[in-house]
């Protein structure tokens, strides 16, 4: 008993701590997050904060490919896929990526993380060496750990200090860059050209996460790599089906020998239960939708551009954004937490962003736009956002 005293009474002071940084962490109950307003503890607000970019999450479609799929195929995919859960949708489902991406192989996981902490983890080991900017998704940095490799952090898109850390390792030496193309919290993207000749002078390989790209770029929505013709040249493709393609799980693209490796070796895929096959048909019928949207595409960077440029007129520090992610940086924990309360009470759905997902002293609160909102209501919570960040004294 006097052990697991230990344990509640050093946890519980941990906790504390985490409150009195104003850093503590809770879940909220939200209803109908995948719509444009959704309700928060009975209020109702403007999301302004899912991922939902093309709005898809509710769409009708989707909804009908998964009852669909359950009516055919049952709930649960009862095993790994390895084992007898790797029913038809994953093959028709995988067939259908490898087509949208223009890709030699693919294989679809359960989700981002997954994808990103197994595929590292499973090619790099304690001999090889990975190039990971500062600024990439926690998924990337987890995954580093846990293949033991040698870690080198490069500075947020400084291409020269890369190559400068790409100078001191042996030729000899397995190396990986990794990036994510749109990064999750500044909300800009990476030198994906300038990336690609680093990896060939090199010889080093080059996965991207695509996780805040896929849907949102290129003419077809495959991402990034596709807009600056770049996914020949990139060897790894992560990217996700929960973001702006409104379903659940995540790909990886790349050639034969790749794809192959990752079934044999990469154990977050080995070592758990395949996704359901509602999952599976409302990925099916998201990549059919997704390469249709060009309409929502270009409303949604349209809508993106008028927020952010409304913004710094305004006087607000958004960071480097160039994306639909727009953060607003405000410093310190308790000051993005009452700014983000202030926006709530105001009927805005903004989430304060704190360390360690973001550098110490760099708080902020973080705004994803979606396709799926007017202009008029874009004006509306720029009023809003406008009189809270006055009176607290951020612009």
């Amino acid at each position: 008993m006097e052990h697991v005293s230990r344990w509640e009474k050093d946890i519980t002071d941990e906790l504390l701590a985490l409150e009195n940084q104003s850093a503590r962490r809770s879940l909220v109950l939200t209803e109908n997050a995948d719509q444009t307003w959704l309700t928060i503890e009975g209020q109702r607000m403007l999301n302004l904060a899912s991922n939902n970019y093309l709005g898809l999450a509710g769409d009708e479609r989707l909804k009908h490919a998964m009852i669909e799929a359950i009516q055919h195929y049952g709930v649960g995919s009862t095993s790994s896929r390895l084992i007898v859960g790797s029913h038809p949708l994953y093959d028709k489902a995988e067939k259908e990526l490898i087509k949208w991406k223009h890709a030699e192989a693919g294989i679809i996981v359960n989700s981002g993380y997954v994808a990103n902490v197994g595929v590292i983890s499973a090619l790099t080991g304690r001999d090889d060496v990975v190039f990971s900017d500062k600024l990439n998704h926690a998924s990337i940095v987890d995954g580093i750990v846990l293949s033991r490799a040698k870690h080198r952090r490069y500075r947020h898109k400084n291409l020269n200090h890369l190559e400068a850390l790409l100078q001191r390792e042996p030729i000899e030496k397995r190396k990986l860059i990794v990036t994510d193309t749109v990064f999750s919290m500044d909300g800009d993207i990476a030198d994906l050209k300038g990336l690609v000749e680093l990896k060939e002078r090199y010889n080093a390989l080059l996965m991207v996460d695509e996780a805040h790209a896929t849907g949102v770029y290129g003419e077809n929505g495959t991402g990034y790599a596709e807009m600056e013709h770049l996914q020949s040249k990139v060897d790894i493709q992560m990217g996700t089906f929960s973001k702006a393609l409104g379903s659940y799980g995540a790909y990886v693209v790349g050639e034969k020998w790749l794809i192959d490796y990752l079934i044999n070796r990469m154990r977050s895929l080995i070592y758990t239960t395949a996704l359901p096959p509602a999952v599976l048909g409302s990925i099916i019928k998201s990549i059919e939708i997704v390469q249709q949207a060009g309409k929502e595409r270009q409303s949604l960077h349209d809508l993106t551009y008028y927020f952010r440029s409304e913004l710094l007129r305004n006087g607000f520090n958004i960071c480097s954004s160039e994306t639909q992610i727009v953060p607003i940086l405000v410093g310190e924990n308790d000051r993005s937490i009452q700014f983000a309360k202030l926006l709530q009470q105001e009927g805005i759905a903004a989430i304060p962003v704190r360390p360690p997902t973001v550098p110490e002293k760099e708080s902020r609160v973080r705004f994803t736009i979606t396709s799926a909102q007017a202009r008029e209501d874009i004006n509306w919570a720029l009023d809003r956002i406008i009189y809270v960040g006055k009176s607290l004294g951020v612009i």
